[in-house]
């Protein structure tokens, strides 16, 4: 019987580099036209998997997880001091679609810090954060903001807690002036106190409590 031979399909140069060129599992490095830099695994000729992205222009890294091209899992977004060279964190948590999103730790320049809940890059749902100036604020976010129920600690130990909306206090809430020895209980309206009672509260452990009381007044029958 004839041994029969069936002709090697033809595959042009430029099908044969397209082959080649297809990112799949772990390379070592890939540079881009931007002169970015990414190096870890592919799937399908996208980010897929673990690992590290270099923006030259932007002077930032990246470092985690990532799905479809796009970081997503947990991971670390750095950017480069200018003087020293030396990459700072600025963010360490979960991301989902290229964005913070789930539990979060971010560092900002000013040496606040916020940890909580982050949705589609923004602070949303419950988290702390550390402010520069010594004030302290924990509780439920909304889109960047203070909303819901939270307590405000400021730095001389004065503290707010109750309602916020869009980083006001807003609705019911209590303010105490630790420093004089007062109390305040009643509704607010974008910061400002509207109805309420203020009242003595521990005066005589104040650090600099006023001259007289407040005093109590009634309705004589």
């Amino acid at each position: 019987m004839p041994l029969l031979k069936y002709p090697r399909k033809f595959v042009s140069f430029w099908q044969e580099w397209e082959i080649k060129a297809q990112k799949f599992g772990l390379r070592k490095k890939i540079l881009s036209v931007s002169g970015d830099e990414y190096k870890g695994e592919w799937l399908n000729n996208m980010k897929h998997g673990t690992g590290v992205y270099i923006y030259k222009k932007k002077a930032c890294m990246y470092e985690g997880e990532w799905e479809n091209d796009k970081r997503s899992g947990k991971g670390t977004y750095s950017v480069k001091d200018p003087i020293t060279g030396v990459y700072r964190m600025v963010y360490q948590g979960l991301w989902k679609n290229g964005k913070r999103h789930g539990f979060g730790t971010q560092y900002y320049k000013d040496a606040a810090v916020y940890e909580g809940d982050w949705e589609d890059g923004k602070r949303s749902g419950c988290g702390r954060l550390y402010l520069a100036n010594g004030n302290i604020y924990e509780g439920e976010w909304l889109d960047d903001k203070y909303n819901g129920q939270g307590m405000l600690r400021l730095a001389n130990e004065n503290r707010y807690e109750g309602s916020w909306k869009d980083g006001m206090k807003h609705g019911l809430g209590s303010f105490h002036y630790l420093n004089k020895g007062w109390l305040y209980e009643g509704v607010w309206e974008k910061d400002i106190p509207t109805c309420g009672t203020m009242t003595d509260f521990a005066r005589e452990e104040a650090p600099s409590p006023p001259m007289y009381p407040i005093p109590v007044l009634g309705i004589k029958l």
